[in-house]
C-alpha cells in the first residue's frame, strides 16, 4: 500500500498555494502535492475556482487526477467538468471502475456523455452502457461490473490461473463468486480454501452455497440494510434469472447510508429539500419555508385558542406564565417519542410489535415521566409562587400533556409509515406544532375544571 505524505490544510499554505496559482508556479505545485493523498488534494481544491483547480490537476499524474475527480461531490463535479473537453474526460474515465464511470457520465450533458463513451476502452464502454440503463437508486445503479468469477467444474489450479487474469481488471476483491455455464450464481469460494486445497480438487467441492445476493431492482436503501445486517464487505448482484451481473462493495453503500441519514435529519429539522449551506438563497428559502409556514399557522391557531380563555386569563393572570412551560415540554416529549420510533423503523432488524404492545409501553414510560415532572413542577411552583391550588393545576396539566404528547409522537410516524410516507417528517416542526395545540388544550381545560 502506498504511503502518503502528511498534509495539513492551513491558512498559510492556502495563501501560498494561491500565490503559486497566480504566478503559474508549476514547480511549487508539483513539489507541494507530491505523495499527498488525493483526498487531501480534493479538500484543498475546494478552496479555489474551477480554472485554478484544473490548472493544478493538469500538473498531477493522470491516476491522481482521476482519483480526485472521482472524490468530488456531485454538484461540484458537474460544474468542474464543464471546462474539460470530452477527450480529457475520457482519459479520466478510462481509469475508473465501471460504477464510478457510469455515475460520472450520468452527470454530463447527453452530447458530451456520448463523446466520452466513444473515447474510452471498448470493454469499459460496454460495461458502462449496461450500467446506464439502471436507475441510480437501485442495486443495478450501485454495482460495478468488475469482479472475480470462476466455474464450478474447474480445478483449483485452473481457478487460480483465472483469478490472476481477472484480478488485473479488479482493484480490490473480497470474495470469489462461483457460477455455472450460464453465469447463474451458485455460491462463493474463499481464497484461504483455494490456497490450502489440493491443486486437483474441484471448485464445486469447496463451494459455499449460503451466499447473500441482491437483485438489480432492489432499492439502494435495502441493499445498504442487508450489507449492514450481515456485515458484508461485498455483495453479488443478480438479474431476474439469477445470473451474476455485478457486485456492490461497502464503499458503494456508505454514500447511500450517509445520504439517507442526511435526508432524515433535514426532514426532522423541517427542511423539505436536500440543501447545503452554499446553495442559492432561493433554494435554501424554498426548502425551509413550508414547515416554517406550518409553524406560523400553528402559532396563530394557538393565539386564537388562547383568546377563547380570555376570562380565565384575566381572572388568574398567573396561568399565562406557564404556557411556555407546557408547550416546550409537550414539544420535547413528542420529538423524543417520534425520534425513537423513526429510529426503530429505519433499523434493518425492526420487527413490528403490534400497535397495542407499543402504545402500552409508551404509556407506562409517559406515566412515569409525567409523574416525576409534575411532582418537581408542583414543588417548584409552590416554593416560588406560594399558591398551592395553582401549582396543583399546572402539575396536573403537565402530567396530561406528557402522556398525550408521548402517544401522539409515537402514533404519528407509525401512521405515516403505514401509508408509505417517510416517518421522519413526523418529527421536528410537525410534532412540535401539533403538541403546542394539544398542550394548550389540555392546560386550559384543566384550568377550567380545577380553578
Amino acid at each position: 500500500m502506498k504511503a502518503f505524505a502528511e498534509f495539513e490544510l492551513t491558512k498559510e499554505f492556502r495563501d501560498r498555494f494561491q500565490e503559486a496559482l497566480d504566478q503559474r508556479d508549476r514547480a511549487f505545485i508539483e513539489e507541494s502535492l507530491r505523495d499527498v493523498n488525493p483526498v487531501d488534494i480534493t479538500e484543498l481544491l475546494y478552496e479555489f475556482n474551477a480554472e485554478e483547480s484544473k490548472f493544478t490537476l493538469d500538473i498531477l499524474p493522470l491516476d491522481v487526477r482521476a482519483a480526485i475527480i472521482k472524490g468530488l461531490d456531485s454538484d461540484t463535479r458537474k460544474s468542474f467538468l464543464k471546462i474539460y473537453t470530452a477527450a480529457e474526460i475520457s482519459q479520466v474515465v478510462n481509469l475508473l471502475d465501471s460504477d464510478d464511470a457510469a455515475d460520472l457520465l450520468n452527470e454530463l450533458p447527453i452530447k458530451v456523455s456520448e463523446e466520452v463513451l466513444l473515447g474510452i476502452d471498448a470493454e469499459l464502454r460496454n460495461q458502462v452502457i449496461d450500467l446506464l440503463r439502471y436507475d441510480e437508486n437501485v442495486a443495478g445503479g450501485l454495482m460495478a461490473k468488475e469482479l472475480i468469477k470462476v466455474r464450478s467444474h474447474w480445478t483449483v489450479v485452473q481457478c487460480v490461473e483465472e483469478i490472476r487474469k481477472q484480478a488485473e481488471q479488479v482493484e480490490k476483491f473480497y470474495t470469489i463468486f462461483v457460477v455455472d455455464e450460464n453465469d447463474k450464481l451458485l455460491g462463493r469460494v474463499s481464497l484461504q480454501d483455494l490456497v490450502i486445497s489440493d491443486a486437483s480438487k474441484r471448485v464445486a467441492d469447496l463451494l459455499e452455497e449460503d451466499v447473500v445476493s441482491v437483485e438489480t431492482y432492489m432499492p439502494d436503501t435495502e441493499v445498504a440494510g442487508i450489507m449492514k445486517k450481515y456485515d458484508l464487505e461485498a455483495v453479488p448482484v443478480v438479474n431476474v434469472h439469477g445470473q451474476l451481473v455485478g457486485r456492490i462493495t461497502i464503499d458503494d453503500v456508505v454514500d447511500v447510508i450517509t445520504e439517507q441519514a442526511e435526508e432524515d435529519r433535514q426532514l426532522m429539522s423541517g427542511i423539505t429539500e436536500d440543501v447545503e449551506e452554499d446553495d442559492t438563497v432561493w433554494k435554501n428559502t424554498r426548502a425551509r419555508l413550508p414547515w416554517l409556514l406550518i409553524g406560523i399557522f400553528g402559532g396563530m391557531l394557538s393565539a386564537r385558542f388562547m383568546g377563547l380563555f380570555e376570562k380565565e386569563l384575566v381572572s388568574v393572570t398567573a396561568i399565562a406564565f406557564f404556557v411556555p412551560l407546557i408547550q416546550a415540554t409537550g414539544g420535547n416529549v413528542g420529538i423524543q417519542s417520534s425520534s425513537l420510533v423513526v429510529q426503530s423503523l429505519a433499523s434493518p432488524g425492526y420487527v413490528d410489535e403490534g400497535l397495542w404492545n407499543r402504545l402500552s409501553k409508551v404509556l407506562f414510560v409517559a406515566l412515569l415521566n409525567g409523574f416525576f415532572l409534575s411532582v418537581i413542577v408542583f414543588g417548584g411552583n409552590w416554593l416560588l409562587f406560594g399558591n398551592k391550588q395553582l401549582s396543583f393545576v399546572v402539575s396536573v396539566a403537565l402530567f396530561s400533556v406528557v402522556v398525550f404528547a408521548s402517544l401522539v409522537g409515537t402514533i404519528t410516524p407509525l401512521i405515516l409509515d403505514r401509508f408509505g410516507f417517510n416517518p421522519a417528517v413526523a418529527s421536528g416542526p410537525f410534532i412540535t406544532t401539533i403538541n403546542d395545540l394539544l398542550g394548550l388544550t389540555m392546560y386550559f381545560l384543566t384550568v377550567m375544571i380545577l380553578l
